[in-house]
């Protein structure tokens, strides 16, 4: 966590998670509504493929963000795309848009039938890391639920070269209870992706801060 102007990334000691987001609220008198970030060490090699963690998980309470999705879909699927509030929606044409840069999005969802010319795009998508994924549910022959799914909270989550998963929780705006229920879910989903080759402890430490806050270490109590 580097400094950013006034930013104060200072570690407190350990934490409660109810009152550490007390006090990043607390000290939160910025002009916008700041929000609520996690970094997860873990306990992985991240050189080893078969310990990288990737996932998708629905926050109970979502994140705050307004998410922008780009479907690739035809026929019936692009009308249900529409219907669950997609804000692109096409196959070629779409493609195009992307090409040229036309339109802004946050994820890719794709039905399996599209992706011949989704794949023509992985030199734009992959590095944004945009592709559509069977593993997280953004290859999808149901793309209602899948969209809906991604409107109501789902954030997508993978650990760095570093082996630390960093997500956003929610907003300064959220309550306590709001956000310490979006962090257990979070929580809840990794263990599940615990590598089954992976020896020593899994879930090594948890920060949370806020946009231009500082960071505090979560006690470990709430692993429990």
């Amino acid at each position: 966590m580097k400094n950013n102007n006034k930013k104060k990334n200072h570690i407190l000691k350990k934490m409660n998670i109810i009152k550490a987001i007390s006090i990043l609220k607390d000290k939160s008198k910025k002009k916008f509504v700041e929000s609520f970030d996690i970094a997860i060490m873990l306990g992985i090699d991240p050189k080893k493929t078969d310990q990288n963690i990737r996932g998708a998980t629905v926050l109970p309470h979502g994140n705050g963000k307004k998410i922008k999705i780009a479907v690739f879909a035809d026929g019936e699927e692009a009308k249900e795309a529409k219907k669950a509030g997609a804000e692109f929606i096409g196959m070629d044409d779409l493609a195009k848009k992307i090409k040229k840069n036309k339109i802004k999005f946050d994820i890719t969802v794709a039905t399996p039938k599209s992706m011949k010319i989704v794949s023509s795009l992985g030199s734009i998508l992959g590095p944004k890391g945009l592709m559509p994924n069977h593993k997280i549910g953004t290859i999808t022959s149901n793309i209602y639920k899948t969209i809906k799914k991604i409107k109501n909270g789902q954030i997508r989550y993978k650990n760095d070269k570093n082996g630390i998963i960093h997500a956003s929780i929610g907003k300064t705006n959220f309550s306590e209870i709001q956000i310490k229920e979006n962090l257990i879910s979070l929580i809840t989903d990794l263990k599940k992706q615990k590598p089954n080759k992976m020896k020593g402890i899994y879930l090594k430490k948890i920060f949370l801060t806020t946009t231009m806050g500082q960071a505090i270490q979560i006690k470990q109590s709430i692993l429990e």
